[in-house]
């Protein structure tokens, strides 16, 4: 009679502890949300447009500074005019020069004495001209050569104003992410007191 009882006793427990953790299930299912939200930012990288240096070179060869401008590097503007305006004045000033000499280089030979070196600051006419002719030939050389070389500086900053808006916009589609870096590192050994130098590659997932 009493193992009767004590088995009874024991199904009885078996099925109050069952039954116990069916409702802790199903207080659980009911608990869980329907939908499970992960919130997460993603950054998605600039997308590498293979035209823009074509396109920065193209401008900047249509119009100096537009390819800086397109590259969003304003500040370099005034100084592609600067560079461009420097040498194109060079080159209209000993153009000027050159002219000058040649002309009364050519009065001379033609045997006509009113060019400009005959005369004074003033207006009043000389017996012998301020510059000979020997000295005017010269100077039609040294102008010659040097309105040669400004016109060649002008053309070379031209040329380099397009190779800057091209390289710009070549930099500009470069991966800088800070998951990626590079730096120095410093170690000192603890057991023989020496130390060693590197550099640390970092890149995060």
């Amino acid at each position: 009679m009493q193992n009767k009882i004590l088995i009874t006793g024991i199904v009885a427990c078996l099925l109050c502890f069952s039954s116990y953790s069916q409702d802790k299930k199903l207080k659980q299912k009911r608990a869980l949300p329907k939908e499970v939200v992960i919130d997460s930012i993603i950054e998605p990288s600039k997308p590498i447009n293979p035209l823009s240096p074509a396109k920065a070179a193209f401008y900047s060869a249509i119009l100096p500074g537009l390819g800086q401008a397109y590259n969003k590097k304003y500040w370099k503007i005034p100084i592609v005019y600067a560079a461009i305006g420097t040498g194109v004045y060079f080159y209209i000033d000993n153009n000027k020069q050159y002219n000058r000499y040649r002309d009364a280089y050519k009065r001379r030979l033609a045997g006509f004495a009113d060019d400009e070196f005959y005369f004074d600051a003033q207006g009043n006419p000389l017996t012998t001209p301020r510059v000979s002719t020997d000295r005017l030939e010269d100077a039609q050389k040294l102008f010659r050569r040097n309105k040669e070389l400004s016109l060649l500086v002008a053309i070379g900053l031209y040329a380099l104003n397009i190779i800057d808006a091209n390289v710009d916009a070549h930099l500009l589609q470069y991966n800088v992410d800070e998951n990626l870096s590079l730096s120095p590192h410093y170690k000192l050994n603890e057991f023989d007191a020496t130390s060693s130098l590197g550099l640390t590659l970092n890149f995060k997932f």
